[in-house]
């Protein structure tokens, strides 16, 4: 089940104390899903207070008949002078079942009337506030425990926070080792999904930080069974992905989740954090197989994301919606509109013959690789509410071979048809009225995203990818910061005319704004060698560790101190559709500390370990990203330096060597051995790499010992096996 659903609470204020003083929790609404907007709002319909705001989906509720305050003190005032509890409704715009409830509780005029009378109802948009999310789930879960709460918030609140407090203290042992990395293993193994692929029963999500360990597992003996066994555990799922109704066949990229466990019908909302991670897991793939397949997959993503969300300026959007209208004269939006077909309509398209000398439609050959069905190929199962009754969602069903002899076409012949029918259909659909695009940018997706495209980049030896990057990053410096004091925010929006904008009291960065944007920019400066990417990075994480660490205690928290409105700060530890900021931020400490000599970021990683080392022996496989870092710090890291022209032909022969090979645990140092440059000011142990014969030379160095130096492809391909 999607974790996005409805979250709605009631929170009693004291009237003589702030608003830390919680006098009751307990739970209004708790529904297994949610929803957001749906139509333009009609014009005799009153304005709330949303219709000031910039989220988009503030403003999908600002016609609600609920007087909705934003998140603020506003609220926070009225519930303490008027002695009313808060309603809490905290959603997303793209989001399918926030749609429902909207439809079905918050434009009810009645409903409306009994909120703005009995409480004070706040709308908050989870991607702007993921703190308010999360503290107020970690509420919600007490529901059962009504009575206590009533008579005890200020004690259960005490209790939340002992309950969710990491702490590395009173551990003995030292970090968690391999027998948790093999326990990690074990743990999906006995989830697979043989036949399908996946972990696990319906719904199946793509679960990225999944396969990122699998591939990291296998890469440690690729001889071993295990090993073996992990790489065929992350291809076969990546495959069955790839070929299912999860990846969108006609436009690109992935939706949500598949609502079977065959892939086949998915909650059709992308976003972008998908995409980003799902990229990497796609090169990953392609860089340990050398298949061509996994590479097309992942530029297929970079295609969709460059096309349909990307601001102008560099930004990447957040995602699209699931609904949209079937017809532009429809009154009512449906799931997977934009995206499904009906075989009548196949039919007026796909009009052709497969080739100039077949006698074999094109309909035919699309049909029958693609699942098409006359009566629609959806199991009625898995559309409870009939939106999808007489549609195909295209899932592959054959293979270009099997095709070829049924029908009797070359292999180049069912290629070239596919490829014909997907453009006709891909042109078809651009006629449809579009779902609705959330057009806030999020710093913490953004830099997921940039992670994507500079490992494309790197990897496919394509410089357009690592362009896309660097633009990215770009964008993030100069709308993402406060200029004055170096934080990141969390989000910017889009005005009408395309313009980044931002709400007047701008939301400052939580920890995975800093944690996956500096991941992105390492992977960038892997990537395009410019080391102002590897300087932001390295100040970005200074300002992490001084918003967000705790020292006490090792870990870090997901917001900073001092917001009276949230009232507990948490330290997030598993991984779900996002990695956990700590997990991120534990390989970024390392990457860091390898790069740079800094082995106090080393120390704070292994307290990292330490704080949720507990998790990673009882349940691995629910901090995968977690115990990525570990095997990382278990490794003896290599930090590969290449000292050269940037541009010349020489460096890039020597750093290709390197992209060509799957090595996780490496970093990768790219200069031109100026000892002006940031990297030699940095680490006083780089002014003795330099370049052999005046021509481009790499050092492999481990436990601050580097090899003797090499400077043709060839001796350096044998050392990076041999080291």
């Amino acid at each position: 089940m999607d974790d996005a659903p409805l979250r709605s609470i009631m929170l009693k204020h004291s009237c003589s104390s702030n608003y830390r003083q919680v006098e009751a929790v307990r739970g209004a609404f708790v529904f297994g899903r949610y929803m957001a907007s749906s139509s333009s709002d009609p014009p005799q319909k009153k304005a709330n207070r949303l219709a000031a705001e910039k989220s988009p989906y503030l403003l999908q509720h600002a016609y609600n008949p609920v007087d909705w305050y934003p998140w603020g003190e506003e609220a926070f005032k009225k519930a303490r002078e008027e002695n009313k509890p808060i309603f809490l409704s905290v959603g997303y715009s793209t989001c399918h079942w926030c749609h429902v409830m909207e439809r079905e509780s918050f434009e009810n005029a009645e409903i409306g009337r009994l909120l703005n009378e009995k409480f004070v109802p706040i709308k908050v948009d989870r991607e702007e506030r993921p703190d308010v999310d999360k503290v107020y789930m970690t509420f919600v879960q007490w529901q059962e425990k009504q009575s206590e709460i009533e008579s005890q918030g200020t004690k259960i609140l005490d209790a939340l926070t002992r309950g969710i407090h990491a702490s590395d203290k009173g551990r003995t042992k030292g970090l968690p080792g391999n027998d948790q990395v093999t326990e990690c293993f074990h743990g999906f193994r006995d989830k697979f999904d043989k036949d399908l692929g996946g972990f696990g029963t319906a719904p199946k999500f793509p679960q990225p930080v999944n396969l990122n360990f699998l591939l990291r597992y296998f890469s440690q003996d690729p001889s071993g069974e295990n090993n073996v066994n992990a790489l065929h555990m992350c291809l076969h799922t990546l495959t069955k992905m790839a070929n299912g109704g999860i990846h969108d066949h006609i436009s690109q990229g992935f939706h949500r989740y598949s609502t079977d466990q065959a892939w086949h019908v998915p909650h059709f909302e992308k976003m972008l954090y998908d995409q980003a991670q799902l990229a990497v897991s796609y090169v990953d793939a392609y860089q340990v197989t050398k298949d061509q397949f996994y590479a097309d997959v992942a530029k297929d993503i970079f295609t969709y994301v460059e096309r349909d969300l990307s601001h102008p300026d560099g930004g990447f959007y957040s995602a699209e919606d699931a609904d949209s209208f079937p017809e532009s004269t429809s009154s009512e939006k449906k799931e997977g509109a934009f995206c499904v077909w009906e075989f009548q309509e196949l039919q007026q398209l796909l009009t052709e013959k497969a080739s100039p000398t077949s006698t074999v439609s094109q309909l035919e050959v699309f049909s029958h690789f693609y699942g098409v069905k006359e009566a629609g190929n959806v199991d009625p199962f898995q559309d409870p509410h009939e939106e999808l009754k007489k549609k195909n969602v295209l899932i592959v069903r054959s293979s270009v071979e099997e095709t070829r002899e049924m029908f009797g076409l070359s292999a180049e012949e069912v290629t070239s048809c596919l490829a014909k029918c997907r453009q006709i259909l891909y042109e078809a659909r651009q006629k449809r009225p579009r779902p609705h695009l959330d057009d806030k940018m999020v710093t913490a997706w953004n830099g997921l995203m940039i992670s994507g495209f500079a490992r494309g980049g790197q990897v496919l030896a394509d410089a357009n990818l690592t362009e896309r990057a660097m633009k990215a990053s770009e964008f993030l410096r100069r709308h993402m910061m406060d200029e004055t004091s170096g934080s990141l925010l969390r989000s910017a929006y889009t005005s009408e005319s395309k313009q980044v904008t931002q709400i007047s009291c701008p939301i400052h960065g939580f920890v995975d704004d800093y944690a996956y944007l500096i991941r992105g920019l390492l992977d960038l400066y892997e990537s395009c060698h410019d080391e102002s990417q590897l300087a932001w990075a390295e100040q970005l994480q200074v300002k992490q560790n001084d918003l967000f660490w705790d020292e006490e205690d090792g870990a870090f928290f997901s917001s900073p101190a001092g917001d009276s409105s949230v009232v507990l700060r948490m330290k997030e530890d598993q991984d779900g559709a996002e990695p956990s900021p700590n997990s991120v931020s534990c390989m970024n400490l390392l990457r860091l500390s390898c790069i740079l000599d800094r082995q106090d970021w080393s120390d704070m990683a292994h307290r990292i370990l330490k704080v949720f080392a507990k998790r990673i022996e009882r349940v691995p496989e629910a901090v995968p990203e977690l115990v990525s870092a570990l095997m990382f710090s278990l490794a003896t890291p290599k930090k590969i330096v290449v000292v050269g022209d940037k541009d010349g032909q020489d460096t890039k022969e020597l750093v290709d060597a390197v992209c060509k090979n799957f090595l996780p645990n490496k970093v990768l140092v790219v200069t031109d051995g100026d000892q002006d440059g940031f990297i030699y000011k940095k680490v006083e142990s780089m002014s003795s790499l330099k370049k052999l014969d005046n021509k481009a030379t790499a050092y492999v160095c481990q436990n601050f010992s580097c090899s003797l130096p090499v400077n043709t492809a060839e001796a350096f391909e044998k050392l990076l096996n041999d080291t």
